[in-house]
């Protein structure tokens, strides 16, 4: 076991790196029209992995006999899209704004250009923002970044990081996540449990893809946040009612119509999520900072989202099960208490009971609510720059559309000139 521990210690680091990199390069290379659905390819691709994994331990489970190659199966598959991941990363620029603040603008530009397909007056006006966002910044700080990180605007931004990546735990969809097979075994689901989860799974990924198609650049953020946290609470409330009211039989074999209930009002909670605080979450961390703090403002978001996560896999994990002859692979990555029938349960739905586990999730959902109210900014078609006048930033905020007009002119006069000149030459050629 110490072999694999220290392969998933080196596997957390890359994952951590990765959810920390994505939001920032999605956020800086997309243009600010479609911004809201490239960076919710984050959370696309993240429940597609998800979906895979659930039909895999399907699979494995049903075709594998038991043995080992149960849970080896699933773990060297993982490196299938960490090879994809390393191999795309050889294809791919910097980032420009990563090149502007480090005084290599000609890079800069030639990576936005790249980037945009084509050298316009509208990627040089905007790569003319990104430098006087960047000198602004420096110039309200002085250059010195952890004076930055102490401006008020930028204190609240880091307060904004933890506290929404905290909601996103606190909606409850890590805990269906991590323990799907038995909270549908909790609701109802008989020996259907694992395949149900397969399906709970394609769920996930038809929903991202319906908020970036539909919702994502129409909805704006805050009200997908706002919404969603509301569906969720409502469908976890339901299902409450559904489980206190027809309490399923540990024993059965077949689905019951109260389970078969329980089972449509979680799909329907699961795609709340994914249209709202699934893809939202990560789009809004990767955002909302300027851009020489960006890294260390989505690095304590990131953070802040698997300590959090590691929070809420503990208040629901149970005790460690007695000895196996083998792992399948959900005993390898989470631990359960053995109930009476052998079923391995969840430990918030062993001792508060499955009803008051979902009633618990309803109450933090419509807190979540007030949350997304209060305290979130609408970012959506805004450019990264002009986050700074959306988070009231005074030391650091221009006027964005000046510097655009300024830049206009410049390219207008500039083509002026060149006519001009292309005329002289063909007078004197003549």
């Amino acid at each position: 076991m110490s072999l694999f521990y220290v392969g998933r210690v080196i596997s957390g680091l890359g994952v951590g790196a990765a959810t920390v990199l994505v939001p920032i390069y999605a956020a800086e290379m997309s243009p600010k029209e479609i911004r809201g659905r490239l960076g919710s390819c984050f959370q696309l691709f993240f429940a597609g992995g998800v979906c895979v994994s659930y039909w895999v331990d399907y699979a494995v489970e049903a075709r594998v006999a038991p043995s080992t190659r149960q849970w080896q199966i699933p773990i060297a598959l993982q490196m299938v899209p960490g090879g994809l991941v390393g191999l795309g990363m050889l294809l791919i620029k910097e980032s420009s704004r990563w090149l502007a603040k480090r005084g290599r603008n000609e890079e800069g530009l030639a990576s936005l250009i790249w980037v945009r397909g084509e050298d316009t007056p509208d990627v040089q006006a905007e790569f003319a923002e990104i430098l006087m966002g960047i000198e602004e910044e420096i110039k309200a700080t002085e250059g010195i970044t952890w004076k930055e990180v102490n401006l008020p605007a930028n204190r609240y931004r880091m307060f904004i990081a933890v506290t929404l990546q905290l909601c996103q735990q606190l909606t409850g969809n890590t805990s269906l996540a991590y323990y799907a097979p038995q909270i549908f075994a909790a609701v109802g689901a008989g020996a259907s449990n694992l395949l149900i989860t397969g399906f709970f799974g394609i769920i996930k990924v038809i929903s991202v893809l319906c908020f970036q198609a539909f919702l994502v650049e129409r909805i704006g953020r805050k009200w997908a946040f706002m919404g969603g946290a509301a569906g969720m609470g409502t469908c976890m409330l339901i299902t409450a009612i559904i489980v206190a009211l027809f309490p399923p039989d540990p024993l059965a074999t077949s689905i019951t119509r109260p389970g078969a209930a329980a089972i449509a009002i979680v799909y329907l909670e699961a795609a709340s999520y994914n249209l709202s605080w699934g893809p939202c979450a990560w789009l809004y961390l990767g955002e909302m900072f300027p851009s020489r703090i960006r890294e260390l403002g989505v690095a304590l978001g990131a953070a802040s989202q698997w300590i959090f996560n590691f929070m809420m896999s503990q208040i629901v994990r149970g005790f460690p099960p007695p000895p196996l002859p083998f792992l399948t692979p959900i005993t390898i990555q989470t631990q359960w208490t053995l109930t009476a029938t052998g079923m391995q349960t969840p430990h918030a739905i062993a001792n508060l009971g499955a009803w008051k586990t979902f009633l618990m999730f309803c109450i933090f959902n419509y807190a979540i609510v007030a949350y997304a109210w209060w305290f979130l900014r609408e970012t959506t078609g805004r450019s990264l720059e002009e986050m700074e006048t959306v988070f009231s930033s005074a030391e650091t905020a221009f006027d964005v559309e000046a510097t655009r007009r300024k830049t206009a002119l410049g390219a207008d006069a500039g083509a002026k000139r060149s006519v001009e000149d292309r005329v002289e030459r063909v007078g004197e050629g003549s």
